[in-house]
């Protein structure tokens, strides 16, 4: 009988992450929003520890994970390889199709991989509070697990469309110690010009992210932290790719294609990042970002310098872009839901490294629940978009007489997001089509920022 699953020993944990930058170069680097200069150390030392901003701007290909952020991975990796037998013949497809489940930690998602390491670094340097954002909880929820584990405080802006809507996200912060608040709020600044602009504000990441950064900046006992985007957080995940890439070999396996859900380019940046290198050196592999249709940083956004956040409190980042005033639409895949994207990630895509599709909910989510009859777990949204790219590809080899290995990360459980599915199996889920006026007037809102070298 074909093996279905592949597991690794605790001690088979990596000891390093893995920076791509050494094997495809750094993206264009951060400018002041003022003087137009790059960013240094000093500019973001009230925002994160002086590790992590190392982390950020470091060359260096491998990086030692602490013995302490070690063992407390252990906790949940390293996590199974799949062979999705069950897919593969719901599919009709003799495509061998592997996937990587990232839902066995405590919060359910692969975020944790960072959140262990932010939360370690910002104790390490006396840090007693951290102040963040959240899209759909997951990160709110792995951050505040993580700062449990260190006694740190953790203030989390969560988008105020998930707020409403994922009561039991919340739950599981507060469970941990986070207090949660809806974004826009008017704890903040920032929140309260928003809500004077429009009180029914659903929110989006860009705000929570001012939120949260204008929290840490006016405080002396806080520093920030971000889920996705950023090098440092990219590089913390890229625990998953490396275990997939020694599970691969117990299968007896390579992929043709490494395929991965994106918002901000955290879970995508984890599967794909060891499989780039690979890719760099002369392997013939395809990587594919799946994003939302609704949300399509990478698919139809503008390639330039924008801010990170709404409010303009960020440096300016190089990187795909629907422009920083973007509120997208309230779909369920509240971790895919930001206007920008990972300027590593964006890089690639720019240089040709990376593909990059786009699909509608409704398909998406009838992606997973035939995903969840055939495999028995029930992804989050986000990864839906992962399985729908999946089955394009099995549905692209079949139409030309191809056998393909596809390999894809199953970045998190849905048992949160019931919710999204009743309403989908309810036929209430609505698809929104980024028209292209919003397009128009993301290309408005950079015109004037500096060009891309």
């Amino acid at each position: 009988m074909t093996q279905r699953r592949y597991l690794l020993a605790e001690s088979e944990i990596p000891t390093h992450w893995y920076n791509v930058m050494a094997d495809v170069g750094p993206p264009p680097p951060p400018l002041h929003p003022g003087t137009g200069e790059p960013v240094g150390p000093d500019m973001l030392a009230p925002l994160f520890p002086m590790a992590l901003i190392g982390q950020e701007m470091s060359p260096e290909r491998w990086h030692a994970i602490p013995d302490v952020v070690r063992d407390i991975y252990s906790m949940w990796r390293p996590t199974p390889l799949h062979r999705a037998l069950g897919l593969e013949a719901a599919l009709g497809t003799d495509c061998r199709i592997f996937y990587k489940y990232e839902g066995g930690s405590p919060a359910g998602s692969h975020k944790p991989n960072t959140a262990v390491a932010q939360a370690y670094y910002n104790q390490q340097e006396g840090v007693t509070r951290i102040a963040t954002e959240t899209g759909a909880g997951q990160w709110g929820s792995a951050l505040s697990f993580a700062c449990a584990r260190f006694g740190i405080e953790v203030k989390v802006y969560m988008v105020r469309v998930s707020y409403d809507t994922k009561p039991y996200r919340r739950a599981m912060m507060e469970a941990w110690g986070g207090s949660v608040v809806g974004s826009p709020s008017r704890d903040t600044n920032a929140g309260r010009a928003i809500l004077v602009r429009d009180p029914h504000s659903t929110g989006s990441l860009g705000i929570a992210i001012s939120e949260a950064v204008e929290d840490a900046a006016t405080r002396d006992d806080t520093k920030y932290a971000l889920g996705s985007v950023l090098n440092h957080v990219l590089m913390h995940q890229t625990v998953i790719g490396q275990e997939a890439q020694k599970q691969m070999a117990m299968a007896e396996a390579y992929p043709d294609v490494v395929v991965g859900c994106v918002g901000g380019g955290s879970n995508f940046a984890g599967i794909a990042f060891p499989f780039i290198a690979e890719k760099a050196a002369g392997k013939e592999i395809r990587i594919v970002a799946a994003e939302p249709s609704s949300c399509p940083s990478l698919t139809r956004g503008h390639y330039g310098y924008d801010f990170g956040d709404t409010a303009q409190m960020t440096p300016l980042l190089a990187m795909h872009t629907l422009g920083h005033g973007f509120i997208p639409a309230p779909i369920h895949a509240g971790g895919l839901r930001y206007h920008g994207m990972a300027p590593l990630v964006s890089k690639l895509v720019n240089d040709g490294l990376v593909e990059a599709v786009a699909y509608a909910q409704n398909d998406c989510f009838a992606s997973g629940v035939r995903f969840a009859k055939a495999e028995g777990i029930i992804p989050a949204p986000e990864a839906n978009h992962a399985i729908r790219a999946v089955e394009a590809e099995v549905e692209a080899a079949r139409a030309a007489g191809e056998s393909r290995t596809i390999l894809f990360n199953l970045c998190g459980h849905g048992h949160l997001e019931l919710g999204a599915y009743q309403q989908y199996l309810n036929g209430e889920l609505v698809d929104s089509e980024l028209p292209q006026s919003d397009l128009d007037a993301a290309a408005a809102a950079i015109a004037g920022m500096p060009a891309i070298a």
